[in-house]
């Protein structure tokens, strides 16, 4: 009897699954938009250098993407970003630094401070709209214009769906 080797299973699946590749575009769209923040002329010198030297990440865009035009509660904020409260704060105490948010009183509760962005940040805030809207140009580029559409309702559908209650549907 010949020793033959064992059977290996197929595992390339771990590598090709959904979550995985919407997780590799998530970050490939994220790093093309902050490196073209990090050249927009828009863009405050020092928070290029600090974006064109990877100190500003993906989780610096958080704040970005989910701060409200008026303002946000620290725990809001963390929550809307999918974060602990401890996380966004330190995010927070960063972009403060920065000059890109402030903490003022919430006018609805003494008690409570909001993060607010400054001019700074909202001119950083229109650098992100424009970034994105270029990286999106180059996602349709690259895929062509129908994929990107369907992709595009396939993501707002599912994503929609993660957004609400946690579902226990079964597809049939």
């Amino acid at each position: 009897m010949t020793d033959s080797p064992p059977h290996t299973p197929d595992d390339r699946w771990r590598q090709t699954h959904l979550g995985r590749l919407m997780g590799l575009a998530l970050r490939r769209f994220d790093e093309r938009v902050l490196h073209l923040m990090a050249h927009d002329a828009n863009v405050p010198l020092a928070l290029s250098n600090l974006a064109a030297r990877d100190q500003i990440g993906a989780a610096h865009v958080h704040i970005t993407r989910h701060l409200g035009l008026q303002g946000s509660r620290l725990t809001v904020l963390a929550q809307a970003a999918g974060m602990t409260k401890q996380a966004m704060g330190h995010l927070v105490d960063q972009c403060e630094a920065w000059d890109l948010v402030r903490r003022e009183p919430d006018p609805l509760d003494a008690r409570a401070r909001r993060i607010v962005f400054t001019a700074t940040g909202l001119l950083w805030l229109a650098a992100f709209r424009h970034a994105v809207d270029q990286a999106q140009t180059e996602f349709h580029g690259l895929v062509g214009n129908e994929v990107a559409t369907v992709v595009t309702l396939g993501l707002e559908a599912y994503g929609l769906e993660a957004s609400g209650p946690p579902s226990r549907r079964v597809s049939g």
